[in-house]
């Protein structure tokens, strides 16, 4: 299956942002990650569909499975190596790795270890967000050792600037990749990726800032958290705590709590896809604008509503933690 090949429906219709802001919508650089419970408020304005003159367009609104996996072995830098020792049992050891520019892992490996176990190995990758999701990636693949010069040479340097030191050439090995299993969170199904999908895929351009604004909004807009629920999503329960999780160019993720339903996860995508910060921060400012004069029937949405939800924890939990 070609991933990239792959489209899905937008949830949101093209739209022009308004252009008074609020203050409520501006960031400020938060102290630390940390959540504001706000009370719930009723939504008092009338939701309308959708015109039927709006324009449409045809996008996805998720990151491919192939550019998640790219994404988190940018953003970590170790994992566990496992593969068979040769006594036939499974071994797993932890390794510090850096990606050249196709995403292909080096590893500084003591240099007994690749002697005493299998060269097919895999390497398990995970990236906390926010506490609250934790999704990670499988490589299949060999470990090996470069054997061109030129490379040698690139992946010292890409050594370094992951490090900030130099590798023991001895020590170096890459993990030719064959195939990757991408998983959203703990529990849940995977995506079989293959290599030639990994390695034309981009990691996303927001993800060395995506940490920064998650913790900025959750911290200084949480009242928009709340008003992006309302307005943006049909999810038609009463909720106690939401909150962001994760950013990337197409959307952000929500996880909201509800004492009569349970814990529920969705996404919101962007109008249009962003490709930095600034623009990630202008595009949540206009939508936060746009909810606030939506909330206060100043205007009729022009968007539809997000209907898919995925249900994360029983009605028993207490909480989004």
């Amino acid at each position: 299956m070609h991933l990239q090949a792959q489209t899905v429906t937008n949830q949101f219709a093209p739209s022009v942002f308004p252009l008074k802001p609020t203050p409520k919508s501006r960031f400020a650089i938060p102290n630390a990650c940390r959540f504001r419970r706000v009370s719930y408020r009723a939504l008092k304005c009338s939701v309308a569909t959708i015109s039927e003159s709006a324009p449409t367009e045809l996008r996805n609104v998720k990151p491919f499975p192939a550019e998640v996996s790219r994404t988190i072995m940018e953003l970590s830098s170790v994992g566990t190596l496992c593969s068979l020792s040769q006594e036939g049992w499974p071994l797993g050891v932890g390794v510090r790795f850096a990606v050249d520019q196709d995403g292909t892992p080096l590893l500084s490996l003591h240099d007994s270890l690749p002697e005493s176990i299998d060269r097919r190995s895999s390497l398990h990758v995970q990236l906390e967000q926010c506490g609250l999701r934790t999704p990670q990636c499988t490589i299949q693949g060999s470990i090996g050792k470069p054997d061109n010069k030129m490379i040698l040479k690139r992946l010292h340097t890409t050594w370094k600037k992951r490090f900030g030191e130099d590798i023991n050439e001895d020590l170096l090995y890459i993990v030719t990749v064959e195939r990757i299993l991408q998983i959203d969170d703990f529990g849940e199904v995977g995506v079989w990726v293959n290599s030639s999908d990994y390695k034309n895929a981009s990691p996303d351009p927001l993800r060395n800032c995506a940490e920064k604004l998650v913790d900025e909004i959750n911290t200084n807009n949480a009242e928009d958290v709340y008003r992006f629920c309302n307005i943006y999503s049909d999810l038609n329960l009463q909720f106690t705590e939401a909150r962001l999780i994760w950013v990337d160019r197409l959307g952000f993720d929500m996880r909201v709590f509800s004492p009569q339903n349970g814990t529920f996860e969705f996404r919101i995508p962007f109008p249009r896809e962003v490709t930095d910060e600034k623009g990630a921060k202008s595009t949540f400012n206009g939508m936060s604008q746009q909810a606030w004069e939506v909330e206060r029937n100043f205007q009729a949405p022009d968007f539809e509503r997000v209907k898919q939800f995925k249900m994360i924890k029983p009605l028993h939990s207490s909480s989004v933690e």
